[in-house]
This record gives C-alpha cells, sequence and structure tokens, in this order.
C-alpha cells in the first residue's frame, strides 16, 4: 500500500492546484491521506468521482463526523440551529427551502443593474485617484461586499469591520478559540440586527425570512443563516475578481474574450473552472463504501478536491490551460448536490459585470509589481491573492 499523502498538501504555481494532485488523477482518483489530527482518510480527485460522492447519500455533510482538514486538532460540535452548511437533509432541506424561496429572480435581476452602478462608483473612484492603486482594496473587495450587504440588510457602517473579523477567521492558523471569539462577537451584532428586522422589515433578504410566518425561525437560526450568507458572499467572489485579474494581467491576450458581450459569460465560467479558489469540501462515510477500487470505511472522512475535479483531463481537455473561449458548463466551483452554492447565480452577476467593466475602463491595466511580489492567500482557507499592485 502506498504511503498516505498528509493532507493539507503545499501549492507549487498561483494558478494550479498542488501537484501531488495533478499527479494522482491519471491512476489513483482516490488516494490514501492523512490530516493533521493524526487520522486517516481519502483524497478524491477525479471530476466524475467527486460528482459522485456529493451526490450521494450515504457521504454526510455534518461537521460533527468529518476529520479535520486545515489542521485543528480535537472533536467538532454539531451544527447549531440555522448553520445549515454542516448539515445533511431534512435539518439541512427546511433552510435550503427557505433560502431558495429568497434568491428569487425579481431580486437577482433588480441587483445585476445595481451591481453595474456599484462596479462603475468604485472605477470612478480608481480613475480620480489615479495609478498605482490595490485593486483587492479599491475594487474586487468592495464590490462584493457592498452587493452581500445590501441583500442581507447589512448596514453600511458595519461592512469593514466585518470583513476584518471573517478575514482573521478565515486563516488556516486560527485557533479554536479565535474562531469561537469571532462566532461571538459577530452573533451579538447580527442578533441585534436581526431583532430589528423584525420590528422594522424592510425589502432585504433577512427581513424576508423574518416575516415568513410559516418558516418559524428563532433568532438564534436567523442571525447563524446570515453569518454563514455573510462570510460565503464576502469571500469567494471577491477572490476570484482579483486572482482572475491577476491571471488576466498575465495573460492579456484573452481580455478581448471577457469584454466581448457574447463571450463574456463563457469566459466567466472559465475563470471559474481554472481559479483554485475554494481547495475542497469534505464529506463522511456514514457506511462501507467502494470509491474506484477503494474501500472507504464508516466513519472516515473523504477530502474532495474541486480544483483537482476542474483539472480532470476526461472532463476538460488540456485543463492546465485558461482559455476564455471554452465552453466550461459542468466545472465544480459552486460545488455539486443538495449542497451546491446558493449564492452561485448571484456571484456569476458580479463577475460578468465586473471583469468586463474593469478592462473597458483601464484597457492598459498593468502589474505594478513583478508577479513574483503579488501576495498569496495561502494561509487562507479561500485562495486567492491578498493584494493586487496595479497601474494603468
Amino acid at each position: 500500500m502506498d504511503e498516505p499523502l498528509t493532507y493539507p498538501l503545499t501549492r507549487s504555481a498561483p494558478f494550479d492546484p498542488p501537484r501531488e494532485i495533478l499527479d494522482l488523477l491519471p491512476e489513483r482518483p482516490v488516494a490514501r491521506v492523512r490530516y493533521p489530527d493524526g487520522r486517516p482518510g481519502w483524497l478524491v480527485t477525479r471530476h466524475a468521482t467527486i460528482r459522485a460522492v456529493l451526490a450521494d447519500p450515504r457521504f454526510s455533510a455534518r461537521q460533527e463526523l468529518r476529520n479535520s482538514e486545515f489542521g485543528e486538532v480535537g472533536e467538532v460540535p454539531p451544527a447549531a440551529p440555522g448553520m445549515f452548511i454542516g448539515m445533511d437533509p431534512p435539518a439541512h432541506t427546511r433552510y435550503r427551502r427557505l433560502l431558495t424561496g429568497q434568491f428569487t429572480v425579481r431580486r437577482m435581476r433588480a441587483l445585476a443593474a445595481h451591481i453595474e452602478e456599484i462596479a462603475e462608483a468604485h472605477l470612478d473612484r480608481m480613475a480620480a485617484a489615479g495609478p498605482p492603486a490595490d485593486l483587492v482594496e479599491a475594487y474586487t473587495a468592495p464590490i462584493p461586499a457592498q452587493v452581500i450587504c445590501e441583500l442581507l440588510g447589512v448596514p453600511t457602517a458595519y461592512r469593514e469591520e466585518f470583513a476584518r473579523q471573517v478575514a482573521v477567521a478565515a486563516r488556516r492558523d486560527t485557533t479554536a478559540e479565535e474562531r469561537q471569539r469571532f462566532l461571538t462577537s459577530i452573533s451579538e451584532y447580527l442578533g441585534e440586527l436581526v431583532r430589528h428586522k423584525r420590528s422594522a422589515p424592510a425589502d432585504d433578504l433577512v427581513s424576508g425570512l423574518a416575516a415568513d410566518r410559516d418558516a418559524r425561525l428563532t433568532d438564534e437560526e436567523l442571525t447563524n443563516i446570515t453569518i454563514q450568507l455573510l462570510g460565503a458572499g464576502l469571500g469567494t467572489t471577491a477572490n476570484v475578481l482579483a486572482l482572475g485579474t491577476f491571471a488576466l494581467l498575465l495573460d492579456p491576450g484573452q481580455r478581448e474574450a471577457i469584454t466581448a458581450g457574447e463571450t463574456a459569460e463563457d469566459a466567466v465560467e472559465e475563470l471559474l473552472r481554472y481559479l483554485p479558489i475554494v481547495p475542497s469540501t469534505a464529506r463522511t462515510a456514514l457506511q462501507d463504501v467502494d470509491l474506484e477500487g477503494e474501500r472507504v470505511r464508516a466513519g472516515e472522512t473523504v477530502t474532495l478536491s474541486l480544483p483537482g475535479g476542474n483539472r480532470d483531463p476526461r472532463r476538460f481537455p488540456d485543463p492546465g490551460r485558461l482559455d476564455l473561449t471554452r465552453h466550461a458548463a459542468g466545472h465544480l466551483a459552486f460545488g455539486h448536490g443538495v449542497h451546491q452554492c446558493l449564492g452561485q447565480q448571484l456571484a456569476r452577476n458580479e463577475l460578468r459585470v465586473a471583469f468586463p467593466a474593469l478592462f473597458r475602463r483601464f484597457p492598459d491595466l498593468r502589474l505594478a509589481v513583478a508577479p513574483g511580489d503579488v501576495p498569496l492567500r495561502d494561509d487562507m482557507v479561500i485562495y486567492g491573492v491578498h493584494a493586487l499592485p496595479v497601474t494603468w
């Protein structure tokens, strides 16, 4: 038997998954790993196998069942009420249905026009200030933050502080105690917000959930739902924007595809496929399951490499090449199955607006530092860049 890999793995190139994942794909799509707490598990890298696990009820998303992937050692408690990401059906299904009802076509359409206004306002400020600029601070981080906060009804004054706290909690070396302090602090604030929305509702998602008499959500449930949606809205889209811009600055010949209306949608899907923003998701076997000739035992954690699946040559020809004219439908950037990202259409709307707007306004945008000097987010659970110095 091959010696198990030590997980997590280390990245060797800014836009690629760790080398071991690409090496495993052809012959060992299900490989043994050992987690930081010393317990064994499995790493899955093949696209079809990842989709199969994510759609299989024999694998659980319950957080208390899985081993730690990112360094914490010790038992994890069951998901608190409302923390639906760490739950299985039927508990997960109840929350999912309620949230799906709030991500309405009307609300998404209204936001799409507003996203254009937000993007143009930030570009105006960049142009007025002049070069150079940190694109993360000036553009890629504030747009998703403003959009998700307006969608949820979180006041402007709190957005910067919440983003700062999320950044601390999302570090790989954050301890369980530090993460709990973050949750306590943000829960106190958002709990007050939830109570305010119940007494003075507005046209936002939290107010809509609070006013749903059939849902009968407690303050704790609604607070925890809001925490998850805020965290997701602040993290992933901002890093796709920043890391994707970095990639396009190194390959300027592809910018036309993302600024042309007829190809912009495919270009965004290809960036979502190519960029390794979310390194993995995990499931735990509820019974013995055979996967690609390996026997996964009940209670063992299976780490699913989403970037690995997105670089699977069986699904995407020449997968290591960024090609904005590729039709990349079926990628795993938003997951698969019952836990597939709720906000994926919102994220797509933001990306389809923000990328073209940036390169139309600054067609000669370029890095202000050497590529090797761009600070990468290897220390964070969600990958990207900490800063992106640019000029024009």
